[in-house]
């Protein structure tokens, strides 16, 4: 990959992550594009490897989103039935 491309993939996505924290979403996005744009124009074989295997990830992704939203609920089952004593004993006095 030339130089020139190294640092505009840099560039943009750093920047876009600036945009991000300071909440100009669409700016983000459009850097952030502009960085993948890049990457995929220099690897088009891996990108289409990525889109075929992209449904898999989603689903892995939703599992494991489920599973820590179980895990929360029973946590704040958890702590409903046990009350406010634990946390009153961790307080300083």
């Amino acid at each position: 990959m030339q130089n020139w491309k190294k640092v505009l993939i840099a560039g943009s996505a750093t920047a876009a992550t600036v945009m991000f924290l300071k909440r100009k979403h669409s700016a983000g996005l459009l850097l952030a594009g502009v960085a993948v744009g890049t990457v995929a124009s220099e690897y088009p074989q891996q990108l289409k490897r990525l889109r075929k295997k992209l449904p898999d990830y989603i689903e892995r992704g939703s599992s494991l989103i489920d599973a820590i939203s179980r895990l929360g609920e029973r946590l704040a089952e958890a702590v409903e039935e046990r009350g406010t004593h634990w946390y009153e004993a961790l307080l300083p006095k």
